[in-house]
């Protein structure tokens, strides 16, 4: 089993693949599969992504390793109730998305990384739905 160490070089690494990606934003898994009971991962995330309105059956945590990220959460009606700025440097380091709670995010300054768990197997979250909407 090899130890994987989170530092400076592997989010740098993942923050170059993203500023390069058309989605502006990359993935990488630390789970070995996706049917894994525990999903985690790293998103590095630039400004101007996509995030759809979705939801998922399980909750969700993101901790802001680095960057400033706005996570908002919506009723069913795609009318945005709740909005919260993460950015270590003011504190603010990561929030817990329950289940079934409609939720995006905006990336506020380049080079934003979180880290991601939910519970596993990975299931694609359901975008707009009975929303209907897309961000």
């Amino acid at each position: 089993m090899d130890l994987q160490v989170i530092n400076q070089d592997l989010l740098n690494s993942i923050i170059d693949k993203a500023k390069s990606s058309h989605r502006l934003r990359m993935n990488y898994n630390l789970h070995s599969d996706l049917s894994d009971k525990c999903q985690r991962l790293l998103n590095a995330m630039e400004p101007g992504t996509i995030m759809p309105i979705h939801h998922h059956k399980v909750a969700e945590v993101y901790i802001l390793l680095q960057g400033r990220i706005r996570v908002m959460t919506y009723d069913e009606k795609g009318n945005e109730i709740s909005s919260v700025i993460l950015d270590p440097k003011e504190g603010n380091y990561g929030i817990q998305i329950p289940e079934n709670t409609w939720h995006s995010l905006e990336v506020c300054e380049s080079g934003s990384v979180i880290f991601e768990v939910k519970e596993g197997p990975y299931i694609p979250h359901e975008i707009g739905g009975m929303l209907n909407i897309e961000k």
